[in-house]
């Protein structure tokens, strides 16, 4: 790397702050790249080995990451907690979270941050609005009914409420911490907790690979999003339905920054 290359990295770095939590299960063929687009952008990545049987943790073994490995798949929300309460163990402000499938883009990390600095306090989702046509039809459907529901229960119009792709404040985080339930439905509870305590989210639009060498999807239309309206049915019972949020959902328009790339 020349004297130039250096520098033009160090200043990619600085430009995101935080760190990067990437959960994986058995991605040995896309986390290397994933991992080392992440460190152009910043120089804390955290990657969560969720018990994969194949090489995803060797892969990325010489690289300046933070390694945790689980001893048996114990799901996308506790690889997620534990990617979080390292983050904040390693001091930061804010947690950025990719998949670990080469679904994001890392360039996409500065404009996360960019909204977030617009919209302190604020959970930052990147939408996979841009080249939407490319998604696969069960799971834009699966997404869009799962927006339905989280936006009724946030009170707020949520717009992809299933990206992995996001950056989460400081107490986005503690609030995580704290929450009972696992899988996909864990990321969605926790918009819908954190706008119960006033901490809202804003959407930047982004373009996702669904290149055909990926492996499929771990999450599952059908099952996911019955997970995810059970818990959420639950929520608005106790709450006696929550009509005003959903007006609120229905009514007033998302917050969506097309914050352009650096």
């Amino acid at each position: 790397m020349t004297g130039e290359q250096y520098q033009a990295a160090q200043d990619a770095r600085a430009a995101v702050a935080g760190v990067v939590v990437i959960p994986a299960l058995n991605e040995e063929r896309a986390i290397r790249g994933v991992v080392e687009s992440a460190l152009r952008y910043c120089a804390s990545v955290v990657v969560v080995d969720d018990g994969s049987s194949d090489r995803t943790s060797e892969v990325v073994a010489d690289l300046r990451v933070e390694r945790i490995r689980h001893a048996t798949p114990q799901g996308k929300a506790k690889a997620l907690r534990d990617g979080f309460q390292r983050a904040l163990e390693l001091g930061a402000d804010g947690v950025l979270t990719m998949d670990g499938d080469g679904q994001h883009d890392a360039a996409d990390l500065p404009r996360l941050l960019a909204a977030a600095a617009q919209y302190p306090n604020h959970i930052v989702i990147g939408a996979r609005l841009l080249g939407r046509d490319a998604q696969p039809d069960k799971n834009r459907f699966g997404n869009e009914q799962a927006d339905f529901w989280v936006s009724w229960a946030c009170g707020q119009r949520i717009v992809d409420s299933q990206s992995g792709q996001r950056y989460y404040p400081r107490a986005a985080i503690e609030t995580a911490l704290a929450l009972p339930h696992d899988g996909f439905v864990f990321e969605s509870e926790i918009l819908i907790e954190c706008a119960a305590r006033g901490i809202r989210a804003v959407s930047v639009p982004i373009k996702a690979s669904y290149e055909e060498e990926r492996r499929a999807s771990h999450f599952k239309p059908f099952r996911d999003v019955t997970r995810i309206t059970r818990m959420i049915a639950g929520r608005l019972l106790r709450g006696g339905l929550m009509l005003g949020n959903l007006r609120r959902s229905r009514t007033v328009p998302p917050i969506v920054v097309d914050v352009p790339a650096s």
